[in-house]
């Protein structure tokens, strides 16, 4: 007898719908699986036989034959168990036909039963309601990762004997029936916030200045500094001035992470911009993503949200080169054996390094560094990378005096309403347009979106010769200082907003030579 079961699979972080087919017929008995299988979905045979042995269900000697659909993709895992094993129970007559229909299955078996959780399930809910799927059956650890897509069903089993006896019920009970598994309404999942406070910082007003711009336009900082002046503390609170995720956009980091098996019954919706902060020994793989088969990397994980690089000359060069391409483009390119794959990655890049490797340079009273050490430990960071970064400040050492006083501090969210404020002007600039902030402004639209007058556009000349600007610095320059004139609620850039924007990028030519 044959049977037709439908699944799920993700390739890089889109989802397709994979079909399971069963054939059970007389012969010599056997267990077949073919459509380009890894080793993991080959084991998945041995996997299933032994859970429908434990879940006292007796296969009787038959040839059976699985083919997994569509055969040009790559599968691997584990989460063809249960469909497999169900496919196997409704082509033996042990289920019925209508117990499966218009149903995607997806899962992991236990040697016992047990039915386990699985990556991209929310991916695959979303696919399986475009594809007009009615009911989905997922592993209970994932239940309110799927719960979080609107009008489609999902299930949530424990193991293998509960899924087969909800399979069984007719139609007509299946909703009567009252069962722990069933879950709805499990969408309210939110991150623990983070206990800082930009009112917790004294000093340092800047550079809080140059957060605030960066934060309210969504461009790259570099903060230059000694140690202990604060640069990480700033970066930890830049979260707490930035606005929340849309529902779009929390549905698009929630499927990364997904994805990326990040997501469990604790943390099923991801409503907070992502904040990551990898060590500089990380691997290149592991910042870009990939491996054997590629699966998202920091970078990805931390799209829409903060990706903090601290002490950046000690990540490895060749580490650092790979952000060229996301800078630039918001997306990464990976290509492997098993196919190629675009993972989003628009992140707002958050740096923070010391001038030289004893951290006081151009402190010369301090700083025991020579010119060649200071050159070698500045070269480490390629002129492309930096070139990408829209604002450059400098977190002088704190004076004593104001760590011994408690101070009056803006706080948070004092910051973050002029932040918010900024981005609906920006919002309403680029409301037809495929922009959202003044730090994604192409070449070809700077000009209609950030007109020069006279007086303004003689300062750039002047600027550009002194400075000797390349065209990627000129251009960001008119675009951080569109945010500051969106900051201080005026139509056009004016002189005072460029002298600002110029001065966050005086430390180019200082710190990299």
């Amino acid at each position: 007898m044959y049977s037709r079961v439908v699944t799920g699979a993700v390739a890089g972080i889109e989802s397709i719908l994979a079909t399971v087919e069963v054939d059970a017929s007389k012969g010599m008995p056997g267990f077949e699986m073919v459509g380009q299988l890894n080793n993991e979905v080959r084991e998945a045979r041995e996997r299933v036989r032994v859970a429908l042995k434990n879940a006292s269900i007796d296969i009787p000697p038959m040839r059976i034959t699985v083919s997994i659909s569509p055969a040009e993709i790559k599968k691997e895992g584990a989460s063809y168990d249960l469909p497999i094993a169900i496919g196997v129970l409704v082509s033996l007559g042990m289920i019925p036909e209508e117990g499966i229909r218009n149903t995607l299955i997806i899962g992991e078996l236990g040697l016992n039963g047990e039915v386990r959780t699985v990556k991209g399930v929310l991916p695959i809910v979303r696919k399986a309601k475009l594809e007009k799927i009615s009911r989905c059956i997922v592993p209970l650890a994932n239940v309110r990762e799927g719960a979080i897509i609107d009008g489609i069903e999902i299930i949530g089993v424990a193991n293998l004997s509960e899924t087969i006896e909800y399979l069984r019920e007719v139609e007509e009970r299946k909703t009567q029936r009252i069962t722990p598994a069933i879950q709805t309404g499990m969408n309210d999942c939110e991150e623990l916030d983070i206990d800082v406070d930009f009112a917790d910082i004294n000093g340092q007003a800047a550079v809080k200045r140059a957060v605030e711009v960066a934060a309210s336009g969504f461009h790259h900082i570099l903060m230059i500094g000694p140690p202990g002046a604060g640069k990480t503390m700033i970066a930890k609170r830049i979260p707490t001035i930035l606005p929340d995720l849309s529902m779009e956009e929390s549905l698009e980091v929630s499927t990364i992470y997904s994805v990326a098996g990040q997501l469990d019954d604790k943390r099923a919706l991801i409503t907070k911009r992502p904040f990551l902060d990898p060590h500089h020994t990380i691997s290149m793989q592991a910042l870009a993503g990939g491996g054997r088969i590629p699966r998202p990397g920091i970078i990805s994980l931390a799209h829409r949200g903060v990706l903090f690089l601290d002490e950046l000359p000690e990540f490895r060069r060749s580490t650092l080169e790979i952000l060229r391409q996301p800078l630039e483009d918001k997306r990464i390119h990976i290509a492997r054996t098993y196919g190629s794959f675009v993972y989003p990655a628009d992140f707002m890049l958050i740096a923070a390094m010391n001038p030289c490797p004893c951290g006081y340079y151009p402190d010369r009273n301090k700083c025991t560094c020579s010119e060649s050490e200071v050159k070698k430990y500045l070269s480490r960071i390629s002129g492309p990378i930096m070139d990408r970064i829209d604002v450059m400040t400098e977190a002088p050492k704190v004076d004593i005096r104001q760590l011994s006083v408690k101070m009056h501090n803006e706080s948070s969210s004092e910051i973050r309403g002029r932040v918010l404020e900024a981005r609906e002007r920006q919002k309403y600039r680029y409301s037809n347009t495929r922009y959202q902030f003044n730090a994604e402004l192409g070449a070809g639209d700077i000009m209609k979106y950030c007109p020069l007058g006279t007086k303004e556009q003689k300062m750039m000349e002047e600027a550009f010769d002194k400075m000797n600007l390349s065209a990627r610095s000129y251009h960001k320059i008119i675009k951080v200082a569109r945010t500051i004139a969106d900051l201080d609620n005026a139509e056009n850039i004016n002189t005072s907003h460029l002298s600002e924007a110029i001065c966050y990028r005086m430390n180019d030519s200082v710190y990299h030579r």
